[in-house]
C-alpha cells in the first residue's frame, strides 16, 4: 500500500475534512481470502444497502497462503482499502469477516463472523501450526473477548462448536444461509442462465465442482472434465468446472489453464472463481462433486449428485458428512455416460432432503436476520423505521446473468450412423467429440468418422487431416457463399467438404466441385458442421444429393434437412474443379 493511504477517505486522521457522506458508524470488512471476500460481498451490500450513515472500508489481510486475487478483486469493484496494521490506528463500530483465521488487533468493537461455505464440515491446515484445526471456529482471543458472533445457519451447528470448543457458548447466532436462500430466488432465472453458458435446449450440463486440496476431486482425479468431454458427446452435453477459489489463488489461474488445458480447448466452461458458480450451479443438470460445500448446495437444489472424490477431512456427524452415503459414487473404471445416466433416471428431487434439513434452517430469513443483527450491534435503527417507514424491504435476489460464454471445440471427431425408416428416410445419428481428447475408431458400411475443423483451429495438425472444413462466423449471401467455399478448399488441399453458414441454411462445397445448399426444414437453422456431416454421410452410403431429405438426430433432438444442388461459383464450373482436385492427385468428393 502506498504511504499516502494512511490519511483514508472515509476514516482515518483528519478523514472528516474530505469525505461527502457524514458517516455515523464505521463497518470495516476483512479481506484476507478470495473465498471469504467473495461471501462477504454477497451479503453486505444486501444489509446496508441505501444508508449513507454507514461507511463501509476495506482492510487488506495478507497473511493468507491464499492472498492471490483479493486485491485485484478490490481494485475491480472500487472497494475503499487500508492496509490490515492500520485498522490497528481506527476504531470501527464492527468488523466483518468470512474468515475466522484474522487476527484483529485489541479493541472494543464487535466482530462478526461469517460462515464462507455450509457449517463446519471440514478440518483443514492450521496456519498456526503443523495440525489442522475445524475450518470456520475462531481464534481463542476473539472468543475469550467476548467480541466475536458467529453466524450459523443450524441450531445442529451451535451444538457442534460448543461440543468442539466450549468458549463458543454465547457467542453463536442462528441466521440460516443467505447463499441457499439467493441460490432458491434463482432458480425462476434458470433458462436465463443455461442460455449465458451456452447450453441449447436438450443439452444437458454436467457440473464438476472440487473444494481444495489434495483429497478434493480436482487433487484426486484432474482429468475429469478431459474426461467427460471425451465421452459425452458436444451436441447433448455441456461441461463446466468450479473450483474452489483457494486452487485458483493457490496455484494461479494460469497454472489452472495449463492442468487444464485439453479440456478448455475442448469446450469446458471454466467459472470464474469471483462469481459465476451459483448460476452454473442453478443452471445444471447433474453435479459431480466432493466434500465441499457447492456440492451441498446442489443437494440441497434437488440435483442428481455423483461423489468422484470424498476426503477424509470432512468431519463426521456434520450434514456434510452424511452426503457421503446419500450420494451415489462416480466410478473411473465404468463409463461415464452411463453413469451419469442412471444418476439422472434414478433421481428423486427430495433425495436429499435430510442431508438439507440438517444443514440449513431458517429458510428465507438469512437476510433480515443478518440485518437485525448488523444493526443492533451499529446500535442504529434499521433505515425502514428511520427514513423509509413503509419500505417493504428487500427480499433474496437472483444472481446476476452470467458473461456469455464462447468457448467451444473448434476440431470435433464426428460419427455419423446412417439408417433409413419405416417410409425410406435417410435418417443420420451424429454424435460430436472434440477432436483433441478423441481418435476415430472402426467404421462399418453405415457407420463411418470424420474429423471437422473449423478455419479457427489453430491446431494445423488437425487441420492438415481434415476432412471437413468450416467457417462458422461467415455469413454470406449465396454467389458470396459459393465462392468463398471455394477458396476454403483452396486453402486446404486436403479437405474434402467445405461448409459455412448463408442467410438461410448452410453452403456445402465438395473438392469435385458441386455445391449444395442445406437448410432446414422447419424451425431454427442447421450449423455448418452438422450440414456438412449429413452430405458427408450421403456421400458415404451413395445416396442422392439432389433435392433430398436427411433426417439429422442429436441424441434427443431430431432435424429434417432439404438438400439441393446449387450452381457453381462463377468463374470456376464444377469440371474446372474436379480436373483441378485431379491435377494435386486428390479423388472427388468421397
Amino acid at each position: 500500500m502506498e504511504s499516502d493511504e494512511r490519511i483514508l477517505v472515509p476514516v482515518g486522521p483528519d478523514a472528516a475534512r474530505w469525505r461527502t457522506f457524514g458517516g455515523e458508524r464505521t463497518v470495516v470488512v476483512a479481506a484476507r481470502t478470495v473465498t471469504s471476500l467473495v461471501r462477504v460481498l454477497d451479503v453486505v451490500p444486501e444489509i446496508v444497502h441505501d444508508d449513507p450513515r454507514i461507511a463501509v472500508v476495506f482492510a487488506y489481510d495478507p497473511t493468507s497462503a491464499f492472498n492471490d486475487g483479493v486485491l485485484d478483486l478490490l481494485r475491480s469493484l472500487g472497494c475503499r482499502t487500508l492496509p490490515w496494521p492500520q485498522l490497528a490506528e481506527i476504531e470501527p463500530d464492527l468488523l466483518v469477516s468470512a474468515s475466522e483465521n484474522i487476527k484483529v488487533p485489541p479493541g472494543d468493537y464487535p466482530v462478526l463472523v461469517l460462515p464462507h461455505g455450509v457449517g463446519f464440515h471440514k478440518q483443514v491446515p492450521d496456519s498456526a501450526g503443523p495440525g489442522t484445526r475445524l475450518s470456520g471456529l475462531v481464534h481463542d482471543d476473539l472468543l475469550a473477548a467476548g467480541r466475536a458472533r458467529l453466524a450459523v445457519s443450524h441450531p445442529d451447528q451451535e451444538c457442534q462448536l460448543a461440543a468442539a470448543h466450549p468458549a463458543t457458548n454465547g457467542s453463536t447466532v442462528l441466521v440460516g444461509d443467505p447463499c441457499l436462500d439467493r441460490l432458491r430466488a434463482s432458480v425462476r432465472w434458470r433458462e436465463r442462465y443455461r442460455s449465458a453458458l451456452g447450453a441449447l435446449p436438450g443439452q444437458q450440463l454436467v457440473l464438476v465442482t472440487s473444494t481444495w486440496g489434495e483429497e478434493s476431486l480436482a487433487g484426486s482425479w484432474p482429468g475429469l472434465p478431459a474426461d467427460l468431454l471425451s465421452q459425452l458427446p458436444t451436441d447433448e452435453f455441456r461441461v463446466a468446472l468450479v473450483l474452489h477459489p483457494n486452487v485458483w489463488s493457490g496455484h494461479g489461474a494460469w497454472q489452472v489453464r495449463v492442468v487444464q488445458q485439453s479440456a478448455l480447448e475442448a469446450g469446458l466452461i471454466a467459472v470464474d472463481p469471483t462469481d459465476g458458480w451459483q448460476q452454473a450451479l442453478v443452471a445444471s443438470d447433474v453435479v459431480i462433486g466432493d466434500h465441499g460445500s457447492v456440492t451441498l448446495y446442489g443437494a440441497a437444489l434437488g440435483r442428481p449428485v455423483l461423489l468422484g472424490a470424498f476426503g477424509s477431512e470432512a468431519v463426521p456427524g456434520t450434514a456434510g458428512s452424511a452426503l457421503r452415503t446419500a450420494a451415489g459414487r462416480l466410478e473411473a473404471d465404468r463409463p461415464l455416460r452411463t453413469q451419469l445416466a442412471a444418476a439422472v433416471a434414478d433421481h428423486r428431487p427430495d433425495r436429499y432432503a435430510a442431508v438439507t434439513a440438517a444443514a440449513f434452517a431458517e429458510p428465507g430469513q438469512a437476510l433480515p436476520r443478518l440485518r437485525e443483527l448488523v444493526y443492533d450491534l451499529l446500535g442504529l435503527p434499521q433505515p425502514k423505521q428511520l427514513i423509509q417507514p413503509h419500505h417493504p424491504g428487500r427480499g433474496p435476489r437472483a444472481f446476476p446473468i452470467p458473461a456469455p460464454d464462447t468457448g467451444r471445440a473448434r476440431s470435433l471427431m464426428v460419427h455419423t450412423s446412417v439408417v433409413r425408416d419405416a417410409g425410406g428416410e435417410l435418417l443420420v445419428d451424429v454424435r460430436r467429440f472434440p477432436a483433441a481428447l478423441v481418435g476415430g475408431a472402426a467404421e462399418t458400411d453405415t457407420a463411418f468418422w470424420h474429423l471437422a475443423c473449423d478455419i479457427d483451429e489453430p491446431d494445423t495438425r488437425l487441420t492438415e487431416s481434415a476432412t471437413v472444413i468450416c467457417s462458422a462466423s461467415e455469413v454470406l449471401a449465396p454467389e458470396a457463399g459459393r465462392q468463398r467455399v471455394g477458396a476454403l478448399l483452396d486453402d486446404f488441399p486436403g479437405a474434402r467438404i467445405a461448409a459455412l453458414p448463408s442467410v438461410d441454411g448452410c453452403t456445402v462445397g465438395m473438392r469435385d466441385g458441386r455445391l449444395l445448399h442445406v437448410g432446414a426444414a422447419e424451425g431454427p437453422g442447421t450449423d455448418p458442421g452438422t450440414a456438412a456431416a449429413a452430405v458427408y454421410a450421403c456421400l458415404r452410403v451413395g445416396a442422392p444429393l439432389d433435392a433430398a431429405a436427411v433426417v439429422v438426430v442429436h441424441g434427443t433432438r431430431r432435424q429434417r434437412l432439404l438438400l439441393r444442388t446449387l450452381p457453381s461459383a462463377t468463374g470456376q464450373p464444377a469440371a474446372s474443379r474436379a480436373r483441378t482436385a485431379a491435377a494435386r492427385g486428390l479423388p472427388p468428393s468421397s
